[in-house]
């Protein structure tokens, strides 16, 4: 029979021999960590020589300046953030019409080709002055949000404001004017709405040159009394 004695000594025992165990393997993971070098040595301020302490200075100073200069670049990207959404926020408020105005103007166009064929048909003076008021509310109305058409007829082409649709000889003016506007650009304040579509000029032909330098010296001969007649022989 087992004395109530034994019964206390063996869990102690046992108690015993698992925290050797534990103890054991807790002394095999410091011995890796220390072969590994993962482990650094407490620096102790109290046991350290002079050359250890000035070596811990500069350590010290070294780790504050790049702390210091993590700040500093995360102020400094904190406000360019910030400067960038304020100018994407004013951006959006400034042209936040765009949209709006880029689908009336369809209508500017339909009341401008309405101008253009009341103005050949007889008996449409009030027709005519219905439209054009119409058309000066439209235009007033969008110059008011900054919305302004472009000035494309006698420029010179550019790509940037200006869609060209086709071209014509001309010689009374230079190559890549613009000779005429199918279809009116507009800008809203500093941004293209819409090009202009054109028709651009470029160098005339030699036959065309000719036939445009004999038109002049037949003029003056007609008026000097010397037109040639063509006679046709029978």
């Amino acid at each position: 029979m087992v004395s109530k004695k034994e019964r206390t000594a063996k869990p102690q025992e046992k108690d015993k021999e698992v925290q050797g165990q534990q103890q054991e393997i807790i002394a095999e993971k410091d011995d890796k960590v220390k072969a590994a070098g993962e482990v650094e040595e407490v620096f102790d301020p109290e046991r350290a020589d002079r050359d250890d302490l000035l070596l811990k200075f500069r350590e010290l100073e070294d780790q504050l300046r790049q702390a210091e200069e993590r700040v500093l670049r995360t102020a400094a990207d904190a406000e360019n953030f910030k400067k960038r959404l304020q100018r994407e926020k004013e951006e959006q408020t400034r042209y936040a019409n765009e949209t709006f105005m880029r689908d009336l103007l369809p209508v500017m166009d339909n009341l401008e080709r309405a101008l253009q064929h009341s103005a050949i048909a007889p008996n449409q003076e009030g027709l005519l002055e219905g439209l054009s008021m119409t058309l000066k509310g439209f235009t007033d109305t969008l110059a008011r949000f900054g919305c302004t058409a472009l000035e494309a007829i006698g420029k010179t082409f550019d790509p940037n404001f200006h869609e060209a649709v086709s071209q014509e000889e001309s010689s009374k003016v230079e190559p890549g004017t613009v000779l005429k506007e199918l279809q009116k650009g507009y800008m809203l304040k500093d941004r293209l709405l819409r090009p202009a579509m054109v028709i651009v000029s470029k160098p005339a032909s030699e036959s065309e040159r000719d036939r445009k330098d004999q038109a002049p010296a037949e003029t003056k001969r007609a008026k000097n009394g010397e037109v040639k007649i063509p006679v046709r022989k029978a």
